[in-house]
C-alpha cells in the first residue's frame, strides 16, 4: 500500500512538471520584452526584441506586398509576416549578441547559428506535443520558404537602419557606422523591393511629427 501511494505520488508530481514544463511557451515569449538590443550601443532610447518583432512583421509585409505588386511576385504577404514575428524569439535565451562579435568569424558565426537552434528547440520543448509541428517552421528554417526568410533578413536590416535613422535624428552619432555598414548589406542583397521601400518609404522616416501631411 506505501509503496502504491508513493508511486501514485511520483506520477502525479511527473504529469505536474511535465504539464508545467509544457505550459511555458507564451509566457517565455512575453519575455522578448526585457531583451534590450544595440548592447553595444549608447541608446538614445532603448529598443527590445519585442518592439523590433512588430516592426520587422510590418516591413516584411510591406516588401511581400511591394514583389507581388510591383515586381510579378507571388509570396504571402501572411506568412511572412508570421515568420517576422517570430524570427529573433531565440534571442529570449541566448540574448541579443552583438552584431561585430556574431559575425567576427565564420567558427563563431556557426558555433551561434548552433547555439540559436537549441534554443529554439528548447522553446519549442515548452510546447504541448500536439502544437509542436505547428511552431517548428516558424523558429526552424525550411529550404522551401528560403525566399520568404530572405525577405525577413532584408527587413530586418531595415528595422536596423531605421534605429539608426531614430538615432541619429536625436543627436547620437554612435550609429553614423552602423548606418553606414547596414545601408551596404541592403545594397549587396540586391533586392528590388528594398529599393522601391528605401526610395518610396524610407525617407518618411527621417521627418518630425509636424512635417507629416495629415
Amino acid at each position: 500500500m506505501i509503496l502504491e501511494a508513493r508511486s501514485k505520488k511520483q506520477e502525479a508530481r511527473d504529469w505536474e512538471e511535465s504539464f508545467m514544463s509544457n505550459g511555458n511557451f507564451y509566457a517565455m515569449l512575453n519575455r522578448m520584452k526585457l531583451i534590450n538590443r544595440w548592447g553595444l550601443m549608447r541608446n538614445t532610447v532603448n529598443e527590445n526584441i519585442a518592439e523590433h518583432s512588430l516592426e520587422v512583421s510590418v516591413i516584411a509585409h510591406a516588401l511581400a506586398i511591394i514583389k507581388n505588386t510591383r515586381l510579378n511576385g507571388n509570396v504571402s504577404p501572411e506568412r511572412v509576416a508570421t515568420l517576422a514575428i517570430f524570427h529573433d524569439c531565440s534571442e529570449i535565451l541566448t540574448g541579443d549578441l552583438p552584431t561585430p562579435i556574431k559575425y567576427y568569424n565564420p567558427k563563431i558565426k556557426s558555433a551561434y547559428k548552433e547555439v540559436e537552434t537549441l534554443a529554439s528547440n528548447k522553446l519549442i520543448s515548452m510546447l504541448p506535443d500536439d502544437m509542436k509541428q505547428s511552431y517548428e517552421k516558424l523558429f526552424l528554417k525550411d529550404e522551401s520558404e528560403q525566399e520568404l526568410w530572405n525577405i525577413v533578413k532584408a527587413a530586418d536590416k531595415l528595422s536596423a537602419l531605421i534605429k539608426c535613422i531614430d538615432e541619429i535624428k536625436s543627436g547620437n552619432n554612435e550609429f553614423l557606422q552602423a548606418k553606414q555598414s547596414t545601408e551596404q548589406a541592403l545594397l549587396k542583397m540586391n533586392m528590388p523591393e528594398v529599393t522601391i521601400f528605401t526610395e518610396e518609404f524610407l525617407p518618411s522616416y527621417s521627418l518630425s511629427l509636424d512635417e507629416f501631411d495629415f
